[in-house]
């Protein structure tokens, strides 16, 4: 298997296989727009301009399922990105990525790469890791995702290379995607 066997819907309501990246090094991220790691955006798209002339694309995908942090509809939330981070990579439509709801897309995922802990030393970890201990406790058991601005590095084989978790910062993975590269 692949992620080239999925599809998913582009913010502008068209179906988009994930097969129209064959070739390049994907980063796919679900992402939320009132999250302490939203300031990721920024660096995800300073990376993406770094890097797609390379054969480098991300694949942003809006989650509402952690602590309500992504609550817009799907224009509200392009425009948040575009506007006040010049998002440019493509994002599609919101989108659950755990439990039974879950795309099929991000169940492959998170079984193809299990959780394999946070970054403690993070700064947002501060906050993140006593928030779900106490409000979110069914959502640590397992490999499922964890949190908003959770990565995972596919090759150009469309095979899933490694998973990052929301503590980690985008210029850390850049080793990463350069060696695929």
């Amino acid at each position: 298997m692949s992620v080239y066997e999925y599809s998913a819907k582009a913010m502008n309501g068209r179906d988009i296989s994930l097969e129209n990246y064959r070739g390049k090094v994907v980063l796919i991220v679900n992402t939320a727009s009132q999250c302490g790691f939203t300031f990721q955006y920024e660096d995800l798209q300073r990376l993406y301009d770094r890097y797609k002339e390379k054969g480098f694309v991300i694949l942003g995908f809006p989650s509402n399922q952690f602590a309500d942090q992504e609550p817009d509809g799907n224009d509200q939330i392009n425009a948040f990105c575009t506007l006040n981070y010049g998002v440019s990579f493509p994002m599609f439509q919101k989108v659950d990525v755990r439990d039974r709801n879950a795309h099929p897309l991000f169940t492959y995922l998170a079984n193809s790469k299990p959780f394999e802990g946070f970054d403690t030393t993070h700064s947002v970890a501060k906050i993140l890791l006593p928030l779900l201990h106490e409000r979110h406790p069914e959502y640590l058991p397992g490999d499922s995702i964890k949190w908003n601005f959770t990565k995972f590095l596919i090759d150009r084989d469309g095979q899933v290379i490694r998973r990052f978790e929301s503590t980690t910062d985008p210029f850390d993975m850049e080793q990463d995607i350069e060696a695929l590269l």
